[in-house]
């Protein structure tokens, strides 16, 4: 088994995980950077614009992907996990294996394995709302820009097009797992979050009707670089989503699914009413909500804006049930209007369920100094030194405050491993 020495490990290739490897790059010391998907950028590059500036998350990404890409203090792996975590501060043996990507360095990038793959599958990426090829890249701006073969439904050395049409002989079917160990001085945790699962509310109709969608998938349906090339329509017929219900608390604040509030999703869904709003000037947009939280004056302030718009209607209320006409292809949101004393029936195009964010940093083998709360979070502990958790792994947080959040966790894993030499 191969080894690698650094100062500091990062588990998670998102946000939180790519400033923390820069942060700590750029003072001096040296990182392994560790990532689970193909490509780094996390959850941020599934978004069409990101708080506070609303500004595509291409610019932002790309200045951290360049500062990696010159950095020669800076290791990075994809498809990659934590096996194991053994050792102390200053001194920590963390196991990793990395999956096999069948696609070699010789990769340019130039798309005939994707062109002549015969195999589909649905695209994770989008949220399942097209399909991708079994040999694909997610979209033009991914980094590392290399292709990736997806083993799980790849026929390999059976089929073999993609291999016959490669003229540079970057397909390599041999490729197999393989771990590694890394030796380093500190840990920084920036696992993330994935949506929670809106199938287990029943009564949210999630799954029934293809046009009831999580945020996450609206927001590549709004993206350029997403299945529609940014057109809001019913996933169903292709039709302009005109009338869009948001269904806040999809899952959240509930003790039978998660306890917590999300934080940022009533902002995720004001923004989403706006992308709807510039798109059809004679649109229509009703968000259903328990409370609406924007914390912090610029967001406060975008909430105001968004009220002024007479076309989009705060409706305070719990919704109690969301299902499809079968005739019209029409979603119904039954719901009560606290605030007007009466309940209401609403039928619109397209139903976003704002789905609450669950972290994975619970999937990870930690140690047993590393605690988890029953949220799911790492509980955050000033005496444990040497692995930190950063982002949505410590908290549901924005991806403001995961930068911040990040430039902190590199300050902190460097005086460890400061106090260490």
């Amino acid at each position: 088994m191969s080894e690698q020495e650094t100062n500091i490990l990062v588990v998670g290739g998102g946000i939180s995980g790519l400033t923390t490897a820069v942060e700590a790059a750029e003072a001096g010391y040296n990182v392994v950077l560790i990532e689970k998907e193909p490509f780094l950028g996390g959850r941020v590059a599934r978004m069409n614009k990101y708080f506070p500036k609303l500004c595509p998350p291409a610019c932002g990404l790309e200045i951290n992907y360049r500062r990696i890409k010159f950095s020669d203090r800076i290791t990075f792996h994809t498809l990659a996990e934590v096996e194991k975590i053994t050792g102390q501060p200053g001194d920590y043996e963390v196991t990793v294996k990395a999956g096999a990507r069948y696609i070699n360095d010789k990769c340019t990038g130039c798309n005939a394995c994707t062109e002549v793959c015969p195999v589909e599958t649905p695209n994770d990426f989008n949220g399942g709302l097209d399909k991708r090829k079994a040999a694909y890249i997610y979209h033009q701006q991914v980094f590392p820009f290399q292709y990736v073969i997806d083993g799980s439904v790849c026929k390999k050395e059976a089929c073999a097009k993609c291999k016959e049409a490669c003229k540079y002989d970057a397909i390599d079917f041999t490729m197999k797992p393989e771990s590694f160990v890394v030796k380093t001085g500190a840990i920084v945790l920036a696992t993330g979050w994935k949506p929670y699962d809106a199938s287990k509310m029943d009564n949210l109709g999630f799954g029934t009707s293809k046009n009831i969608i999580s945020n996450v998938m609206m927001e590549r349906l709004a993206s350029q670089n997403g299945p529609t090339g940014g057109r809001i329509v019913r996933p169903s017929d292709g039709k302009e989503a005109k009338r869009v219900a948001f269904v806040q608390c999809a899952g959240s604040r509930d003790e039978n699914h998660l306890a917590f509030c999300s934080a940022v999703c009533c902002l995720a869904s004001l923004k989403q009413a706006t992308y709807v709003r510039e798109q059809y000037p004679d649109s229509k947009a009703y968000m259903f909500y328990i409370d609406i939280r924007t914390p912090g004056t610029s967001y406060e302030r975008f909430l105001n804006k968004v009220r002024e718009d007479e076309n989009i209607s705060l409706i305070k209320g719990k919704v109690a049930k969301v299902y499809e006409d079968p005739a019209t292809g029409d979603v119904i949101v039954e719901a009560e209007d606290i605030l007007a004393g009466k309940k209401i029936k609403v039928s619109v195009d397209l139903c976003v369920l704002a789905t609450g964010m669950q972290p994975t940093v619970s999937e990870m083998k930690l140690p047993p100094e590393v605690k988890i709360n029953e949220n799911g979070f790492v509980v955050a502990d000033s005496t444990r030194k040497g692995i930190y958790a950063v982002g949505c792994a410590k908290d549901p947080v924005d991806v403001s405050k995961s930068v911040q959040g990040a430039t902190g966790a590199a300050l902190k894993a460097i005086q460890t491993v400061g106090r260490k030499a």
